[in-house]
């Protein structure tokens, strides 16, 4: 779903442009990218707890009072997880150590995720 998200408004860039192109190492359409994907991802773990894929698995993501995030806890994990995956994806290694299974970002952002019990 992201990368049609990501599809489509780049062609929309494009075509705002007007000359049809854009440089793979433009740093605004990098920042560009990464904000779609911020919302994307805030949107629905803020509105539906889930995204699309996670929807697919029966996994939700809540707060440490098991209720929906707010833009606040949203924002903080969807930066800690961007940051994991920098760090080579050691913030998601973390959760294979960790004895409540949760990632660096999951700690940070005081969430976690449940596996709907219909699933479980």
């Amino acid at each position: 779903m992201l990368l049609s998200i990501f599809f489509f408004a780049t062609f929309i860039l494009v075509y705002a442009l007007g000359d049809g192109e854009i440089e793979s190492n433009n740093f605004f359409y990098s920042l560009f990218l990464i904000f779609l994907a911020y919302l994307y991802f805030c949107w629905h773990w803020i509105k539906g707890r889930q995204t699309l894929g996670m929807r697919s698995w029966y996994i939700y993501v809540v707060n440490e009072s098991n209720t929906s995030l707010n833009w606040k806890q949203a924002s903080l994990r969807f930066a800690a997880a961007l940051l994991s995956l920098v760090i080579i994806g050691l913030g998601f290694v973390w959760a294979l150590f960790d004895k409540k299974k949760l990632a660096l970002h999951d700690h940070l952002s005081k969430t976690k995720l449940i596996v709907h019990k219909s699933f479980a």
